[in-house]
């Protein structure tokens, strides 16, 4: 049996397809409140955050043997993401990351 396209790349579509998903949540939000209010480049940050922290995590399972190395990394790059995404949304550091 041949190795498809999808088959070879199968997680790597599940992240971008996740990635869609997590994007369409304010998309959809917007149309039905005034409390969500993301513009195009708050879309892009997002979107460059997630495929960022979803493909470390893909490395970090493909070449990573030891589970307890595995747990650790993945950990890491969750904590960065959250750090980043709680600065980039709402200034906690006070970092020019976050117009402060």
């Amino acid at each position: 049996m041949e190795n498809t396209f999808f088959d070879q790349n199968k997680r790597a579509i599940v992240i971008v397809a996740c990635i869609a998903i997590v994007l369409a949540i304010p998309a959809v939000a917007m149309q039905f409140t005034n409390e969500v209010r993301w513009s195009g480049s708050d879309f892009i940050a997002m979107a460059v955050l997630l495929l960022v922290a979803g493909f470390a995590i893909e490395v970090v399972l493909r070449t990573v043997v030891r589970s307890v190395h595995r747990l650790a990394l993945v950990a890491a790059i969750l904590l960065a993401f959250l750090l980043i995404w709680a600065e980039l949304a709402v200034g906690i550091f006070g970092t020019p990351l976050a117009g402060s």
